[in-house]
């Protein structure tokens, strides 16, 4: 039998999805997966043109999940204009994956601010020179421009074109391996301010 294997039944899970979901974060850090909060972040252009990277989870309450970039990177510009996301966590070790959709806003400037002063000096400087998703002309030249920027030594502050994003899930769902493909899939969908439970088949 698959180790990974386990029932996923409607009366086991919390009613609440955003519980769940930090239940299941919880057990995916106790189980040594590697980055449970690393995520693929999908969005999309106003004409429907996909695209997708893997970014770091920074927090989730019942506000959202949040994550930073920069504003003027492709997800940052895709965000301007198409306001919604997909989120994936795929934690192989346990057979699960969860996916979540949402609208998508900038967080407050004051909360971008407290976490790029909790970033280590070396990602500051990284996000201080690096212009995201722009063509440059050579590392060296990246590498140039921080090292100037570390010789200098002062408190970085954080670039106006850097911060963070916040996703207020519409739709959870949470998907577990089981054995012939027949997996089991639960999405939590909101209506009239309620979160719907409903299985769906893999």
């Amino acid at each position: 039998m698959d180790p990974r294997e386990h029932p996923l039944d409607e009366t086991d899970v919390d009613p609440d999805p955003l519980r769940q979901f930090a239940a299941w974060f919880e057990e995916a850090g106790a189980a040594g997966v590697r980055a449970p909060e690393a995520m693929a972040v999908a969005t999309a252009t106003s004409d429907g043109r996909p695209s997708v990277r893997m970014v770091l989870l920074k927090g989730f309450d019942e506000q959202g999940f949040v994550f930073f970039t920069g504003y003027e990177s492709r997800k940052g510009g895709e965000l301007a204009t198409n306001p919604r996301a997909a989120l994936l966590f795929y934690w192989d070790p346990l057979g699960r994956q969860v996916r979540i959709e949402g609208p998508v806003e900038r967080v407050a400037e004051a909360e971008s601010d407290a976490y790029f002063r909790s970033r280590p000096r070396g990602a500051q400087i990284s996000a201080s020179v690096s212009p995201q998703s722009r063509v440059v002309e050579s590392r060296a030249g990246l590498e140039a421009l921080a090292a100037e920027l570390e010789v200098r030594g002062d408190e970085i502050p954080r670039p106006p074109a850097w911060g963070g994003f916040r996703l207020a899930p519409q739709t959870y769902e949470f998907w577990q391996h089981r054995a012939n493909r027949l997996h089991d899939r639960l999405r939590y969908r909101r209506e009239d301010g309620d979160w719907v439970l409903e299985r769906l088949a893999p």
